[in-house]
């Protein structure tokens, strides 16, 4: 990138329709002042928030955890402004964001420190080359203790990789399973 990299963002978010609904700046405090988890364009990357839609592991059902056939039983739905992630669990939500990547571009995802000096891990696969779709984001509990996520608060940050040729196959060429996807969406073979 030649540019400044929040420029470049702000840029590709506006005339391409990258992400969206996209926040130029960080944000730092909802209306009326509380301080939340930050979200919105960094430096080098973008801070997405976690929507209030959840899905929560459980062993109720005594369902196993295969991903070529996925019971989507071994998760109990969760709406709403927060999340509890039961001791050493799992979770899945999604971003707030909506994200049409270029074919250029790679994008990469690294949770966010607040969480992860908590014990709470975000993992997210990268963002490949035209998909596009809501992220899947994933989190672990690491700690013997209950674990807060909060919805429309940052919970992990994008970070963009421009390419200086398109790629020869993209996500979208392939057929990717994931393309389009909105809500949480669970395991597909």
């Amino acid at each position: 990138m030649s540019i400044k990299a929040d420029k470049w963002i702000r840029r590709m978010a506006l005339e391409r329709k990258m992400i969206e609904p996209f926040e130029g700046k960080m944000v730092r405090e909802a209306e009326g002042g509380r301080r939340i988890v930050s979200y919105g364009t960094s430096s080098y990357g973008y801070d997405v928030r976690c929507a209030d839609e959840f899905k929560v592991f459980t062993n109720i059902n005594s369902t196993i955890v295969d991903p070529k056939m996925f019971d989507p039983r071994s998760f109990v739905d969760i709406k709403g402004s927060e999340c509890i992630i039961p001791p050493n669990s799992f979770a899945l939500a999604r971003t707030v964001e909506y994200f049409r990547i270029p074919r250029e571009v790679l994008v990469v995802c690294l949770g966010k420190s607040t969480y992860a000096r908590c014990g709470i891990i975000v993992n997210v696969t990268p963002l490949e080359p035209e998909w596009e779709g809501h992220v899947t984001l994933e989190f672990s509990n690491t700690t013997p203790l209950p674990a807060r996520i909060y919805a429309n608060e940052g919970v992990a940050q994008m970070l963009f990789f421009g390419a200086d040729e398109v790629c020869e196959t993209s996500y979208r060429d392939r057929g990717g399973k994931y393309q389009g996807q909105t809500g949480v969406t669970l395991p597909k073979t």
